[in-house]
């Protein structure tokens, strides 16, 4: 399968996932407060690097192009679009940056939607961080919440790669007007946003880098995966409304 036909699926099935909370309304509704939720606990998790004058910018494009609780569909739309016309423009280092991307973004999408099945099951007046983590044990799938913190981690590294691929920051310059006119201005805001993120984290030396801050995302993940699945009920209840009240 070639990177435009996998970005063309991933696409393609985070598509469907929409159409059908658009069907059913309260599922819609139902994935918006988990991702609600989850954004705030990427807020708490994150506060010290979100406030850092080193990594505010990478846990800020993280929380807003990864996290957050909004409407990617535009930039998806966009990013289908051009999903072809990609390998023609350019290099192996952004088609592997994009394939990786759209990949991520549908499990997300894939492992929100089960939650939000999930979360119409429970009783309306029960208290949410109960509810989410009741939520995340039945839905299980370990694997695949292993496989978005590592999809993520590669995403990560694959735009510190990209700060040094030779002419890209000034090829990313000139798209803006074709990309403003083609009407692609969402997906012009991501790939400029990361690239320039992560290039500058990429000048710091091991400790204010790149790679210190992936560390910090993996370490935190890995421990929050570990807590919901293995940890006792009432602790990971705590953890999560203290780091909920962080935010």
């Amino acid at each position: 399968m070639t990177s435009h036909e996998t970005i063309a699926k991933a696409l393609a099935k985070v598509n469907a996932l929409r159409e059908a909370q658009v069907v059913a309304p309260r599922l819609g509704d139902a994935v918006i407060q988990i991702k609600q939720l989850q954004a705030r606990r990427f807020e708490g998790t994150y506060r010290d690097l979100l406030r850092s004058e080193d990594f505010g910018d990478a846990a800020r494009f993280f929380l807003t192009e990864l996290y957050a609780a909004k409407d990617y569909s535009a930039r998806d739309q966009q990013f289908s679009r051009i999903a072809k016309t990609i390998e023609k423009v350019f290099p192996a280092s952004v088609i592997q940056t994009a394939t990786q991307m759209a990949s991520v973004h549908c499990l997300t999408e894939e492992l929100d939607q089960a939650m939000g099945a999930c979360w119409l099951e429970q009783p309306l007046d029960r208290d949410p961080v109960s509810r989410y983590i009741d939520c995340w044990r039945f839905v299980g799938a370990r694997h695949e919440r292993s496989t978005q913190l590592l999809g993520v981690l590669k995403l990560g590294k694959d735009l510190t790669q990209l700060t040094n691929t030779v002419g890209l920051s000034t090829l990313l310059k000139l798209m803006r007007r074709p990309a403003h006119l083609a009407g692609l201005e969402s997906l012009q805001t991501f790939l400029e946003t990361g690239f320039e993120t992560f290039k500058t984290m990429s000048r710091c030396n091991d400790s204010t880098g790149a790679g210190y801050f992936l560390n910090q995302v993996r370490d935190r993940e890995e421990a929050w995966i570990t807590r919901f699945f293995d940890g006792p009920t009432d602790e990971v209840t705590s953890s999560l409304r203290h780091c909920l009240a962080n935010t």
